[in-house]
């Protein structure tokens, strides 16, 4: 706290509360939940007309005001998550962010992004027939004390870049990329998901809106808009600082832009992410990782590294010629 309080004498710090969310239009379906009309999204969606279609298995967890499901479908016997999300009368912003989030999965089809195959849509509540990632998140791996190889690494951030490339492709800023969101499959794929804070840009440099997000993960520009926000950043690059955040994560086995042990909060996470001078790097870090973590973590979004560079950086190419998927299963999954 006392070096919150001396970087305030040093320089104004203005953090402002996230805007309302954009009015959405979302109209009613006038079916009870297990008749609700699916919206098909992917191609090769395996005929998932009704909810009553899919059988419940287990909870696979619980946030963002849903819950996800393991489900079976009746008829082919095929596995997915069932991500239901529930509404009150005094729900609408998560209503709202519900139905960014189904526009968006409507538009997105990429091996890097968790796959939705239907979107089932009620009175009472948004539900998303999604692809089963077996193995959890990359959160899971890191909770039981994993702390994982270079190699293993760079894999896990080549296929995230790949799916922000295909992303902001489509002019979609992510927003929350963390190992939660990060999602690994039973051959050891890892896959992008959950869009509840991500948002389509509209234009090439769209003025950027502070969703929340996950702070800890959060850039300097969200954090602080007006003192690293200059030239309208338009959320691509912060998609870039949460991948860095999450590489260094990967290595030391813990949040790693505060000190071991030290409570995340507010004050403590402004101090490090937006005026911490130094980045820890462990002594085994090979410079190519070194370097990798800098381009991602450079707190002037300007500088900071972009997807198409980093997808040629050596630290992401050794993992084409270095590890595999089944040798990520083996190693976090033993």
């Amino acid at each position: 706290m006392t070096l919150v309080r001396e970087r305030r004498h040093q320089q104004a710090l203005r953090l402002s509360l996230p805007p309302p969310l954009p009015a959405a239009n979302f109209r009613h379906r006038a079916h009870p939940p297990a008749a609700a009309a699916s919206l098909p999204v992917s191609p090769d969606s395996p005929g998932i007309d009704h909810l009553s279609d899919l059988e419940k298995l287990a909870v696979l967890g619980h946030g963002n005001g849903g819950t996800v499901y393991k489900v079976r479908h009746k008829r082919t016997a095929s596995i997915f998550a069932l991500k239901v999300l529930r509404f009150d009368q005094n729900a609408t912003g998560i209503r709202q962010q519900a139905v960014r989030e189904a526009e968006i999965l409507k538009l997105v089809d990429s091996p890097y992004i968790v796959r939705c195959h239907a979107v089932f849509n009620s009175e009472d509540d948004l539900c998303f027939a999604m692809e089963h990632m077996e193995r959890g998140s990359l959160h899971d791996v890191l909770l039981v004390g994993k702390v994982l190889n270079e190699d293993i690494i760079s894999r896990v951030a080549l296929r995230v870049l790949k799916g922000l490339h295909y992303l902001h492709g489509m002019q979609i800023v992510h927003g929350d990329i963390k190992p939660s969101n990060l999602l690994i499959n039973a051959n050891g794929d890892v896959k992008i998901a959950d869009f509840g804070v991500s948002r389509v840009v509209v234009g090439e440099r769209d003025a950027y809106e502070a969703y929340m997000g996950t702070c800890a993960y959060m850039s300097p520009e969200r954090f602080d808009p007006e003192g690293w926000g200059g030239d309208n950043p338009d959320g691509f690059a912060g998609d870039v600082w949460s991948l860095g955040v999450v590489v260094l994560e990967c290595l030391v086995g813990h949040y790693p832009l505060i000190r071991y042990g030290e409570k995340p909060d507010w004050a403590a996470l402004v101090c490090a992410i937006c005026f911490g001078e130094r980045l820890e790097m462990p002594e085994n870090a090979s410079p190519e990782f070194r370097n990798f973590v800098r381009r991602c973590l450079e707190k002037d979004w300007r500088k900071r590294g972009t997807v198409e560079e980093l997808l040629v950086h050596p630290f992401v190419n050794k993992s084409c010629c270095g590890s595999t998927a089944q040798g990520m299963v083996d190693f976090c999954f033993q």
